[in-house]
């Protein structure tokens, strides 16, 4: 079963514009298949997206949560949860 829920892929397709400029997947199998290979993380909430950033080395500090919100490869999910794509 998939880690990623039908809503984060459609989430994904429709917005994949903002942090690449080029699709990189058609459908829901490829959506899936390309976060699978880099290994986004769906987290709970945008102090999950700051500690994730922190960990990876990204300098967050003075970003609001708002602006947090609207990096690129932060993905907003219907269910209130963020998939965090790196690209």
């Amino acid at each position: 079963m998939s880690e990623y829920s039908e809503a984060c892929l459609e989430t994904f397709l429709r917005d994949q514009g903002k942090l690449f400029d080029e699709p990189v997947a058609e459908n829901l199998e490829e959506a899936e298949a390309f976060l699978e290979d880099c290994m986004a993380v769906v987290v709970d909430s945008l102090k999950e997206v700051r500690e994730y950033f922190e960990e990876e080395g990204v300098d967050v500090d003075g970003l609001g949560p708002d602006e947090l919100e609207e990096a690129s490869e932060v993905f907003p999910l219907p269910d209130g949860k963020y998939l965090i794509v790196e690209g």
